[in-house]
């Protein structure tokens, strides 16, 4: 068991939930990620399923909001939950924007500046990350999974994507899938990357898509999303896969919108899918 001393430490369904601050090197300021270990970490390692949550989201979201500790306590499944952006007085903002800089990182590297300087946000949940959560909690390095929410689940696909060997399973929620086709991700990519749309492409899940994965990705859309026409378009991602070989489940749930009431409605099927593919 780690010795860091936490944020915020609680005790819940026999296992522990906790808030650590750690330094990224990448995004050059400290990071805060909630932990939830279940009761079987006490005792071995156990498979873990990393969270990005979506725009304006803090570590906090996931935490409070989805229930995922009961059925994680149950499964035995580590879940990390790290912030969508860096932070601090030194970070630089767009404080017109909340679809733009701090908490909305994108999951990318930028390149442009001044953002360059501290989002790094794929080198980070990618690398530095994936050191911290191994060094120090019981985490089978080779049963990790990635999961997240719009923003967050863009990134959690284009991550999976570009790195199957290290997030084994994938499932999203409301992700935005064609970044460089909608408002959201055009406007990020703009900013982030710059007029190029060829750099774009290294973190569009459509474009990535073309060299699939092994494994299926589950994804989650309510039809009553206000943000579904405009900025989701689970359509063309689908299509995508289609082409590809990609095996993907897209289920379109009635009557859901993008909140967490949806999230926590279906979070429970999102770690059975997570444990089945992750196994012993």
């Amino acid at each position: 068991m780690t010795t860091l001393p936490p944020i915020s430490q609680n005790k819940m369904f026999g296992g522990t939930q906790s808030v650590y601050a750690h330094r990224s090197v990448a995004c050059d300021c400290d990071m805060r990620v909630s932990v939830y270990l279940p009761p079987q970490a006490k005792t071995q390692k156990c498979p873990a399923v990393v969270w990005l949550s979506g725009l304006t989201c803090t570590e906090d979201n996931f935490t409070v909001k989805a229930g995922a500790q009961r059925i994680a306590a149950e499964l035995g499944i580590i879940l990390i939950a790290p912030d969508t952006s860096p932070r601090g007085d030194g970070v630089p903002d767009d404080k017109d924007s909340y679809d733009f800089a701090k908490g909305a990182g994108f999951y990318l590297d930028a390149t442009r500046m001044p953002w360059a300087k501290n989002y790094q946000m794929q080198a980070y949940v990618r690398d530095e990350l994936t050191a911290w959560m191994l060094d120090n909690f019981p985490i089978d390095k080779n049963r990790i999974g990635i999961s997240g929410h719009s923003m967050g689940g863009h990134g959690a696909i284009t991550l999976h994507l570009k790195n199957p060997e290290l997030y084994k399973t994938c499932s999203a929620f409301a992700p935005i899938t064609s970044p460089s086709q909608v408002p959201w991700g055009q406007k990020a990519f703009k900013g982030y990357l710059g007029d190029d749309k060829n750099t774009w492409k290294q973190y569009d899940a459509t474009e990535l898509v073309s060299a699939p994965s092994k494994t299926n990705i589950l994804i989650d859309q309510g039809t009553d999303d206000n943000f579904l026409a405009e900025h989701l378009r689970p359509e063309i991602f689908a299509n995508a896969c289609k082409t590809s070989g990609q095996a993907t489940t897209l289920r379109l749930q009635e009557g859901y919108d993008h909140s967490y009431y949806f999230i926590a409605t279906f979070i429970e099927d999102h770690l059975r899918h997570h444990a089945d593919g992750l196994g012993d």
